[in-house]
Order: structure tokens, then C-alpha cells, then sequence
């Protein structure tokens, strides 16, 4: 067979897309909370108050906050983190409809800020730690095996405010003290973790990734180096409180091709994957490449790692490499051919004839699935997890409950189809394959609901109308058959 025994199926949801709840049980607001809805044609926006009291909202993609914002939410901005999918009051009619399909494994996040609200509280939220251990009691019981995500696309805003989250150094006691009580209170329940989510995309987008306020080379070296500190320092933490945890990093990945044989194309197209490249050389091999250090100077950034903070990387590898994988892009060298043709976090690729795209303008690319995988394992000779994948399509519920979604399953399907032939025949250790958005969630790139990836509809529309019911879609039953051969019957 081509997965080996215990292959670990399954999905993939995150905290601040799925739960909800946004303020009870002594929940603080998170930098997600702070994100308002958007649609496929308009980005969503960051909302904050200056100092003369002026409300504003900024594109995601664009915030750069003056000095002093206070970053929250405000009448008149419609935030989907509020309610979500309702997870937190819905987890175990969920979980049981996973189990239904034979999940092996759930990769979900949990959140910072239910359980330190202000993240650096001297004592943390009990009222959210009960959320969670009854959520991993609840997969434990169906034999699914949490992999949990320990900053999925969210840090408590309050530290934000405080002190520009990963801008200051101070942010990783913090996030130390939250790994240790996470890595303490759930020791021999939870046995694999990943530290940051899409760690890489810090360079893109800082706010939505690390709740960091500003969009400047020096700020993104800044909150990179603290948090590549913080994710080894979380390594080592839950290694030592339990030898057998296994953790990953996280990495959004793609396939890059050059738009045409020129050799300035092929370098711009090696240069897309220099960024995720660097977090991977940091956290799997545990030192800066010479090449980041070149860069940082030719561009007059201020860098330094003490000894302590060099030896803190080298002794805080990974046991794995997690990474998100959706789409493939085309690259040109040429500053005449302007692209923009859209990806996961990726808004300027050229058009590729040889590809059909999802209804968001993302290439489908089964094959550059393998080709990432290819790349990621003769690079770093670790196994891989790719802990996300998936189409993001408009649904339609029909009478009676049915969801005919058959263009979900083909591009699954074909992706799978990838990682078996990167088993079988490139001979690479793969883990697992996680879907993302098993159950429909709001997209992190447009806040919207109408984008959905899941096996599991959720009744709700992008103004969070809707009866919340959940339902079966056909890619349900066939997932569930997939999982029962081992990967074996894809038809």
C-alpha cells in the first residue's frame, strides 16, 4: 500500500475562523478580532483609534498605524470572528461527524486569548482552558489525534497595543509562559503541535499573522527574529515536558514557476521561495543562512543574535515540517509584465495557460503539490506534513440537506493522487495530509463564509444569518471512503 499504516488523515480548522465566542467566558479580544468582513473583490480591514480619538480601518495588506493606535472593535464594523461556524457551542455534534468520517487526526488552533486575555496575565483563564480539555477529551474519545496549532493567525491584542506584539522582544516570555502551561496541563493528551501558523506570511501581512502593527522591512526582521526565538524556545519547552511530542513548524508553500525559459525569470521565480526557505533554514536547521545576513545589510537593516539567542535556535529545531499548500505561481523577471493572479497570500502571479482556476482565481495544481514536496524534502531530509490543502468554492444547500460539491472531491482527490506518487515513487516520508476547513469556517483572506472548503456545511451566510445546522455534503461519504482504504479508492 502506498500510506504506510497509522497515516494520519484527516482536517484542519483554526480557532479564530471556527469558535466564535469571541468574548465569553473571559476570552480578550485577539489581532483576528480586530478584522472586519471582507468580499472576493474587497479586502478586509483592520480597525484602530488614534490619539485624537478617530476611528479607522486599514487594509490588511497595507497597515502601517501611526504611533499609539489602539487596535479593537468599534460600532459600525461588522467582525465574522464574532460568531464564526459557532464551534464553541457546536464542538461536539462536530467532532462526532468527523469521527463519522474515520478522522485520524484534527489540526485545530487553540487560542492565545482565552487563555491568557491579555497575554501576559499573571494567572491564565480557567474558564478557557475547560473549553479546550473538554474539546481534546471529546477527540481522544473517537481516537482522533489532536495536532494543535499554538498561534494560528492571532495574538492577544493587547499586546498589540502594549508594545507592538513581536516588535518587542518582551512578547516571548509570554508566549514561553503559554506553551508551558498548554505543554504542562495537556502532557500525554496531546502528543503533536505546531508553533506558528504560515510563520512565513510575517513578511506579507505582520498584522494578520503576529498582530504586528507595522509593514516595514525593519519591523518584519524584527518580529521575525522574536518569533523564530519564541518558536524554538516552544520546541524545547514541550519537548522537555514530554519526550515523545512530536512538533512541526508551519509554513505556506507553493511551487514557482518562471514565465518564460529566460534566466531572469527562473531567478524570480527561485526568489518567490527565498521567504519560506528562510523560516525552513531557521527552524529546521537552526541558524540564519548567510544569505538573510547579506540581504539584512545590503538593505541597512539592524540585525544581531547574541550567543544565547544562537544557541537558543540551534537547540529548538523541529521534528517536522508542517506547510499549506493550494496553488502554484507564475513568475516573471521582466518589471514590464505586471501579474496579478491570486494565491494564498499572493496577489501578483502571471497567468498560466496550462492551469484552470477556483472560483477565488487560484490555480489548481495537483502537480505542484509535488513538486513543493520534492523541493521541502531535498532541502531538508525531514518528514512532511502538509497540514493544509483545499478548494474554496461557492456551496449550494439543497431542499432536504444535500450538498452536491463534486468538484471538491476532484481537486482532493488529485492531490492525493501528488502525495502518493511522492510516496511511492520519490520514496518521501510523509506523515499525514490534513484538509483545510473540514468543517465550513470563514476565510481568513476575505472574512467571508460563502468561501467554502469543508466536508461539513455550515447554514450560515457571510452577514452570519442562518440556522447554524450542519450537513453533509457528498465529499463526505467519499472522504469517509478514502480514509477507510488507507488512500487506496479514490474513485
Amino acid at each position: 500500500m502506498s500510506f504506510p499504516e497509522g497515516f494520519l488523515w484527516g482536517g484542519a480548522i483554526a480557532a479564530n475562523q471556527i469558535e466564535g465566542a469571541y468574548n465569553e467566558d473571559g476570552k480578550g479580544l485577539s489581532s483576528a478580532d480586530c478584522m472586519t468582513r471582507g468580499t472576493n473583490t474587497c479586502p478586509r480591514q483592520i480597525t484602530y483609534m488614534t490619539k485624537d480619538g478617530q476611528v479607522h480601518a486599514d487594509m490588511f495588506v497595507r497597515l502601517q498605524a501611526p504611533e499609539g493606535a489602539v487596535f479593537g472593535q468599534f460600532e459600525g464594523y461588522d467582525y465574522p470572528s464574532r460568531k464564526a461556524s459557532d464551534f464553541y457551542h457546536d464542538y461536539k455534534e462536530d467532532i462526532a461527524m468527523l469521527a463519522e468520517m474515520g478522522f485520524r487526526t484534527l489540526r485545530l488552533s487553540l487560542s492565545w486569548s482565552r487563555i491568557y486575555p491579555n497575554g501576559d496575565d499573571e494567572k491564565p483563564n480557567e474558564k478557557g482552558i475547560a473549553f479546550y480539555d473538554a474539546v481534546i477529551d471529546e477527540l481522544l474519545k473517537y481516537h482522533i489525534e489532536p495536532l494543535v496549532t499554538l498561534s494560528h493567525y492571532e495574538t492577544p491584542v493587547a499586546l498589540t497595543n502594549k508594545w507592538g506584539s513581536w516588535l518587542d522582544e518582551r512578547n516571548i516570555p509570554c508566549f514561553e509562559k503559554y506553551v508551558r502551561t498548554l505543554a504542562e496541563h495537556f502532557k500525554g493528551r496531546i502528543h503533536y503541535w505546531l508553533t506558528f501558523n504560515e510563520i512565513n506570511t510575517s513578511q506579507l501581512i505582520p498584522f494578520m499573522e503576529g498582530g504586528v502593527p507595522l509593514n516595514t522591512p525593519q519591523a518584519k526582521a524584527d518580529s521575525a527574529k522574536h518569533q523564530l526565538i519564541a518558536s524554538a524556545k516552544a520546541v524545547k519547552i514541550l519537548h522537555e515536558v514530554d519526550p515523545s511530542n512530536k512538533v512541526g513548524n508551519m509554513i505556506a508553500y507553493g511551487c514557482w514557476y518562471p514565465n518564460t525559459p529566460s534566466p531572469a525569470d527562473m531567478l524570480a521565480a527561485r526568489a518567490r521561495g527565498d521567504v519560506p526557505h528562510f523560516f525552513c533554514d531557521v527552524q529546521v536547521r537552526g541558524y540564519y543562512p548567510e544569505s538573510k545576513l547579506i540581504e539584512y545589510r545590503n538593505n541597512g537593516i539592524r540585525f544581531s543574535l547574541t550567543e544565547e539567542e544562537k544557541q537558543i535556535l540551534k537547540e529548538g529545531t523541529v521534528d517536522f515540517i508542517g506547510f499549506s499548500y493550494y496553488s502554484s505561481t507564475t513568475v516573471s523577471g521582466d518589471p514590464k509584465v505586471i501579474g496579478n493572479e491570486r494565491g494564498n497570500m499572493s496577489y501578483n502571479g502571471i497567468a498560466n495557460p496550462y492551469l484552470k482556476k477556483s472560483e477565488w482565481g487560484w490555480t489548481i495544481d495537483p502537480d505542484g503539490l509535488r513538486i513543493a514536496m520534492q523541493e521541502l524534502w531535498a532541502r531538508y531530509q525531514k518528514p512532511l506534513f502538509p497540514v493544509e490543502n483545499g478548494l474554496g468554492a461557492k456551496d449550494v444547500l439543497e431542499t432536504g440537506g444535500s450538498v452536491h460539491d463534486p468538484y471538491r472531491v476532484e481537486y482532493i482527490r488529485q492531490h492525493i493522487l501528488a502525495i502518493k506518487d511522492a510516496v511511492e515513487i520519490d520514496g518521501i516520508d510523509v506523515m499525514g495530509y490534513a484538509t483545510w476547513g473540514c468543517i465550513d469556517l470563514i476565510s481568513v483572506s476575505t472574512g467571508e463564509m460563502a468561501k467554502r472548503y469543508g466536508f461539513i456545511y455550515v447554514d450560515a451566510d457571510d452577514e452570519g444569518n442562518g440556522t447554524y445546522r450542519r450537513c453533509r455534503k457528498d465529499s463526505f461519504a467519499w472522504f469517509k471512503k478514502v480514509i477507510e482504504t488507507n488512500g487506496e479508492d479514490l474513485s
